[in-house]
């Protein structure tokens, strides 16, 4: 960082704190009229959210085990961080004057009382005092926040019956986190959160602890872009076979970097804020410019939703308290957040932008989960420095090729395309089948005009948190471009080759990336020694994407590039001839030929859909037949 950043750094931690974080920010006075649109865009969110909340708030007193909980239209169970809503309710509650907010929060937490709490002060993630105890982090986040902020709403007897039992999770947390017992998001939200409950609950042990993970976590940032990483199984935490670490944008961006920027800031920790900040940097090259986040490669990719990740809290309070830093982390803050408007409906956040198209019901985690940071952002609205989108984000005007050596994944850019090519072999569980793109398969196309056009699932769809996933509806067909065959009824493709490499130049107008792949099962056998190896050439230029698929081995029968287009139902498609299909977006006409025919894949209905991350396609198929090479050109009109 050059110095005069340093210096700038300096003087913003330097300014006089409270807790948790007022006055630590880069005061605005009367904040520009942008920055007030953004303010009434999350208000509005937020209040739509909690009303939707409440909505499916189960009111029925001769059933404790249900009674002030949050109903899931989705899941057949009661999600035990269901009490994380307290915070958000409690500022509608605060700010609305109105009673029915009071209420809501106090329901939602006595049902926690009554069904998630735990002797040693832990919640648990459903109503089994045997299952997962870690959450507890953020449910005591979110009772903190709401008591330190809103507290004054409630009577003293409720107050000091909340703040007591915010000290028994603080000593859970305390007792239990270190910086490696688990993923990384635990402990790395730990370090803000037993900051937080630590003084509002007047413990300086809780202080102490936090200050001591803070230290830990510094060593948890990859060697050249300073990716946060540790998003594995603690049983996967050793380095992959090509020697890169577990890192899940997701949960990173969502989640992680939320506690370490308020941390850094609140306490001056200004080494941290120096990798934060240029992680916050890394993180934001992969944001595509509609606001989504760019997960198609990520060690925990099975939550991806397109907004973020399923179950994690939202990038708002990481960017938009950064953006005196640099101004595009405020653009990343507002167009995430119109995405997570887009993405509403009914009061309930859906998990991806094909999820009310295609009929799938909301899963009530993600909206008590995403409610929390806007209520944080409000609440510090008047230390936040200026926060708009007039600032371009680095995907928007990025040209060329980006390589991420911490990754081995590459992101281009050449007119309107952007794109996403992956040889990942970083592994959440190093026991279960490779789910994430990999195999220097198309994780993400996409185009400025018309918008997302392919964005890889998992390989095969599995309920990894069986508590936080919504089972897959119909029939699993992988998003994710790629080489596919059969021998023997089984599958084999190039997305189960951890072993791929890419290799890309930049010349004369034309992006080429070469991925040099084998077709495998999940077992990560080849499927023959004669007949496995393949080139697939990305080229890209300001006309047209090429993806150009080629082998000198002989073709197994049935052996096809499958394309799945992400094509929304009532998008008109048109089969103008055996080696040319059109389908027409909103704002223009996508092409797609190839020098074989081409096909729409079997399925039942007009359209596929896949949970990761929530899109409906059209799964087109271009089979080899007697030819060793397969091209498919795509164009925009």
């Amino acid at each position: 960082m050059k110095r005069r950043n340093f210096i700038q750094l300096s003087t913003l931690t330097g300014i006089g704190l409270t807790l948790p974080l007022t006055g630590l920010l880069n005061t605005c006075g009367n904040h520009p009229e942008h920055s007030l649109e953004f303010k009434n865009l999350t208000s509005n969110l937020l209040k739509d959210w909690c009303d939707g909340m409440i909505n499916v708030q189960i009111n029925n007193p001769a059933n404790l085990e249900e009674h002030g909980a949050l109903d899931c239209p989705s899941c057949s169970h009661i999600h035990g961080r269901c009490m994380d809503a307290v915070y958000p309710f409690l500022y509608m509650a605060d700010k609305t004057g109105d009673k029915k907010y009071t209420e809501a929060a106090i329901l939602v937490m006595n049902w926690a009382e009554n069904n998630v709490s735990q002797e040693n002060g832990a919640w648990t993630v459903i109503p089994n005092p045997k299952s997962w105890k870690g959450i507890t982090v953020f449910g005591a986040i979110a009772l903190a926040e709401a008591l330190h902020y809103h507290g004054h709403v409630l009577d003293e007897e409720t107050r000091t019956a909340w703040t007591i039992r915010l000290e028994k999770a603080g000593q859970y947390i305390y007792d239990t986190f270190t910086i490696d017992f688990t993923n990384i998001n635990y402990p790395g939200t730990a370090i803000y959160g037993l900051n937080l409950i630590g003084n509002v609950v007047n413990n300086d042990a809780f202080i102490a602890k936090s200050k001591t993970l803070a230290e830990g976590v510094k060593v948890y940032f990859t060697e050249n872009e300073g990716l946060l990483f540790g998003e594995c199984k603690k049983s996967s935490s050793k380095l992959s076979k090509k020697g890169l670490h577990g890192v899940d944008l997701g949960y990173n961006v969502e989640e992680t970097l939320n506690s370490l920027v308020m941390y850094s800031l609140k306490e001056k920790d200004e080494e941290l804020l120096q990798l934060v900040t240029k992680s916050l940097n890394s993180h934001l090259e992969f944001m595509l410019p509609d606001g989504a986040w760019d997960n198609s490669w990520g060690t925990r990719q099975y939550k991806w939703s397109y907004w973020g990740s399923r179950t994690c809290d939202g990038s708002q309070p990481a960017f938009g308290m950064m953006a005196h830093i640099n101004p595009a982390f405020g653009t990343a803050a507002v167009k995430n957040t119109e995405l997570l408007q887009r993405c509403t409906a009914d009061g309930l956040l859906y998990g991806g932008p094909g999820f009310i198209a295609h009929g799938i019901p909301a899963c009530v985690h993600h909206t008590f989960a995403h409610a929390k940071p806007l209520a944080a952002m409000l609440d510090h609205w008047e230390h936040l420095p200026e926060i708009n989108k007039n600032t371009a984000l680095p995907r928007t005007v990025a040209d060329g090729v980006k390589y991420f050596r911490d990754l081995d994944v590459s992101l281009f850019a050449r007119g309107d395309w952007r794109g996403t090519v992956s040889a990942y072999d970083a592994e959440y569980h190093y026991k279960e089948d490779f789910r994430q793109a990999t195999g220097g398969a198309l994780g993400v196309l996409y185009n400025n005009k018309v918008g997302l056009l392919c964005a890889a699932s998992m390989a095969v769809y599995q309920l990894v948190e069986k508590n936080n996933q919504q089972p897959q509806p119909g029939e699993d067909i992988a998003l994710t471009p790629r080489i596919e065959t059969y021998k023997n009824d089984e599958w084999y493709t190039n997305l189960f080759d951890l072993t791929s490499t890419i290799n890309s130049k930049d010349a004369n107008g034309k992006i080429e990336l070469v991925s040099n792949v084998n077709l495998k099962n999940e077992a990560r056998e080849i499927v023959l020694e004669t007949a496995s190896a393949f080139y697939i050439s990305y080229k890209c230029t300001v006309e047209e994407m090429q993806i150009c698929v080629i082998t000198d081995q002989p073709i197994i029968e049935k052996t096809a590039f499958v394309l799945p287009i992400v094509s929304p139902k009532g998008e008109v498609v048109t089969l103008v001839s055996e080696n040319e299909i059109t389908i027409q977006k909103p704002k223009g006409l996508v092409t797609v030929t190839a020098n074989v025919p081409l096909k729409i894949k079997e399925i039942s209905g007009t359209r596929t859909f896949n949970m990761v991350p929530g899109a409906e396609a059209i799964p087109i198929e271009a089979f080899f037949n007697d030819s060793q090479e397969v091209i498919i050109k795509i164009r925009v009109s």
